[in-house]
């Protein structure tokens, strides 16, 4: 059987070649840093000064631009001074991958500069709690609101035109009047984060209700189910899968929205971290509170996805024949308008046999 082309339309990769190009995604813009931080040749816009020579304007172990080196050494020429010796740099906001990774393990090594102050491991555990606390009850709030307005049209009326006006309103915007009500704790950054999620996952959760198939809330209803058992036994598992990949893209906007929020008020965790290490020009370390940010993020989001394979194994697509012989068993079996649980097929595999056979 013929290899399929690596750029087949609308097909996915087998795993052998799918791993190797997701390896290379990370792998590129490291070689590029490298690049950009180990050859000269390739950018170096300044010059560190090891000999300042005879210059009075510049010392040892400053930095300039090449241009201003320039001139202070034709200057120095003019004047029968000793030339300035410098090397090619990059700017201090740039530092190089060894010097970013030598921080990443001193930063969790080292006791802080200044004392009472958390280690990097406590103002990690510090931002988690804040986040993960936002975002448990924006998802308490705004999933059943999102399901009862997704489910009935009344309630989308009732409710979604407001939600769409108060989804424009930039969270950070709310700083001031959330210190002016839960003052300078954690609490104001808890609803800076959460006001930056509910809004969105509310009306996420509404259209994503609203992509059910039809034919499974008509077959249940020739069954004979309730408004209830409709709510509850067709729409919510038919949709739990779709609205558990919002969930895990909505906690990727809400680290985002963390490190605003914890600049509200008194600045704590990474982000305070990271502006202290900024002030201080040690841009290494800032670049480390930034990649621990990213690999939280990119960690949590991983553990959601194997968790999702778990949780709901049906919503892979399988075989469309054996769709049809789990419809059949599930159809067959119990007595027809009697017994809902025992007549009516899940969902679920109602929904992906009617997206097989779209197919």
């Amino acid at each position: 059987m013929p290899h399929a082309p690596w750029l087949a339309v609308r097909r996915p990769l087998p795993a052998r070649r799918a791993l190797p190009l997701k390896a290379v995604a990370f792998l590129i813009p490291v070689v590029l840093w490298c690049v950009v931080s180990y050859v000269p040749a390739v950018w170096h816009p300044q010059r560190l000064i090891t000999d300042a020579g005879g210059s009075e304007n510049f010392s040892t172990d400053q930095r300039l631009d090449a241009a201003s080196f320039e001139e202070e050494q034709a200057k120095l020429t003019a004047a029968h001074q000793p030339l300035m010796t410098a090397t090619k740099v990059n700017p201090i906001f740039l530092p190089a991958p060894h010097e970013v990774g030598r921080a990443l393990y001193t930063a969790f090594t080292t006791p802080p500069a200044r004392k009472g102050s958390p280690w990097l491991y406590e103002r990690i555990e510090h931002s988690i709690l804040i986040l993960f606390e936002a975002f448990a009850l924006a998802c308490v709030i705004a999933v059943p609101l999102g399901l009862i307005c997704g489910t009935f049209d009344f309630f989308s009326k009732l409710i979604e035109p407001f939600i769409d006006f108060m989804r424009y309103l930039p969270a950070p915007a709310f700083g001031a009047l959330m210190i002016a009500i839960f003052s300078l704790n954690d609490q104001p950054k808890i609803a800076v984060i959460f006001i930056g999620l509910f809004f969105n996952m509310l009306l996420v959760t509404a259209n994503t209700t609203r992509t059910l198939d039809p034919a499974l809330l008509e077959a249940a209803q020739t069954l004979g189910a309730s408004r209830k058992r409709l709510v509850f036994n067709v729409v919510v598992p038919g949709v739990l899968p779709m609205l558990y990949t919002d969930l895990r893209i909505a906690l990727g906007f809400g680290w985002v929205y963390l490190t605003i929020a914890e600049t509200i008020g008194e600045m704590s965790g990474i982000t305070e971290f990271i502006n202290q290490q900024g002030k201080f020009r040690n841009y290494p370390n800032v670049f480390t509170g930034i990649i621990v940010l990213g690999v939280l993020g990119f960690i949590t989001d991983q553990f959601l996805g194997y968790m999702g394979t778990i949780l709901f194994p049906w919503h892979s697509r399988r075989k469309k024949s054996t769709w049809l012989k789990t419809l059949t068993s599930r159809i067959t079996v119990g007595r027809p308008h009697s017994g809902f649980e025992s007549a009516t097929p899940h969902a679920a595999v109602l929904q992906a046999e009617a997206v097989d056979a779209r197919a």
